[in-house]
């Protein structure tokens, strides 16, 4: 139901037919970047955060990690990620689906910045057996993002 809610949703972009429905799990980094045969830096992982009880999403690249400081600066509060089993119901996705589409309207969707070094990247497209191949413009288009934000860490070399 998701993915088929996700190819609606990316309709109106002209981005429906980006959609890749896997055989294979893509509910990690490293089994989306397996099943879709890239690296796993170009997996975009969505995730999802509370920030007073609303959620927030930002959208880093595969070998990308949060850092907790970055964070707090940029949004002014300690990142607190949103427990799986409230997933859907805070965004409408299952954990290993979760992406920045298709979302209840309230929700801020951000990107990093570490997304930034790649001409193509791979977000979930609702289910863990799901990808979206897009454009950094086509994403941030798409996911209709606030902005770009710089809450990484780990994916520069010598970092």
């Amino acid at each position: 139901m998701s993915f088929e809610k996700v190819k609606a949703y990316l309709a109106p972009f002209g981005l429906s037919d980006r959609c890749i429905d896997l055989k294979e799990s893509s509910a990690t980094v490293a089994l989306a970047a397996e099943a879709l045969g890239t690296e796993e830096a170009r997996i975009a992982k969505t995730m999802s955060f509370l920030i007073d009880d609303a959620p927030l999403i930002v959208v880093v690249a595969g070998d990308a990690r949060v850092d907790n400081h970055k964070y707090k600066e940029t949004f002014h509060k300690k990142a607190k990620m949103i427990p799986g089993a409230d997933c859907e119901r805070y965004i409408g996705h299952r954990p290993g689906g979760v992406c920045p589409f298709a979302l209840p309207e309230a929700v801020p969707v951000y990107l990093d910045v570490s997304l930034k070094r790649f001409d193509i990247v791979y977000p979930a497209a609702g289910t863990d057996h799901s990808a979206v191949k897009l454009t950094l413009e086509e994403l941030e288009r798409a996911s209709r993002a606030k902005g770009w934000v710089d809450v990484c860490k780990n994916w520069q070399s010598g970092e």
